[in-house]
Parts: C-alpha cells; sequence; structure tokens
C-alpha cells in the first residue's frame, strides 16, 4: 500500500471540469424539468419543442461548421496555388542550370 499525496498525471483538467460542469447542468435541467409542476400531457408537449429545438440548433451548427471547412478548404486552395505560382519560376531557373 502506497502512502502520500495524489497528484494526477493529467495536466488538462480543465476538459474534465468543464465536462462534469456539462453533466451537472444536464442533470439538474432534466430534474427541473421532471418537477416542475405541469401535467404529464404538458410535460411531453414541452419536452417535444425543446428536443425539437435542440436539434434544429444542432444542425444549425453542423450546417455553419460545414460553411467554415468549406471556405477554409477554398482558402488554402487558392494559397497553394498562389505559392506554385510564385516558385514556379524559381524551379525553372533552377531546371535550366
Amino acid at each position: 500500500m502506497r502512502s502520500g499525496s495524489y497528484e494526477s498525471s493529467d495536466k488538462s483538467s480543465a476538459g474534465i471540469a468543464v465536462t462534469f460542469l456539462l453533466i451537472g447542468l444536464g442533470a439538474g435541467a432534466l430534474t427541473a424539468l421532471l418537477l416542475a409542476p405541469s401535467t404529464g400531457k404538458e410535460f411531453r408537449k414541452d419536452l417535444k419543442r425543446r428536443i425539437d429545438d435542440a436539434k434544429d440548433a444542432m444542425e444549425d451548427l453542423a450546417e455553419e461548421a460545414k460553411d467554415r471547412f468549406s471556405d477554409v478548404i477554398e482558402r488554402s486552395s487558392d494559397w497553394v496555388e498562389t505559392a506554385r505560382d510564385r516558385v514556379e519560376p524559381l524551379r525553372q531557373a533552377v531546371r535550366k542550370r
């Protein structure tokens, strides 16, 4: 049996803290929904609306990420083409020697 103080070998404890924070927020939100004073029919209707809103938000986020990724690919392609155009005279000069 070892004795002494415990030191985490993981240097990124912020990521773990954020993960636990999100889990706690989700558990709290679910508890609030379950304990809210509403009828079952109202609860199901509200839950479906919130799920649909979350689904729409995720679709919007995915679309935005896809657009940004496409922009990055396009800009990097332009940058590569510009670099090639600038290097081509040097490459030809080296070939002539």
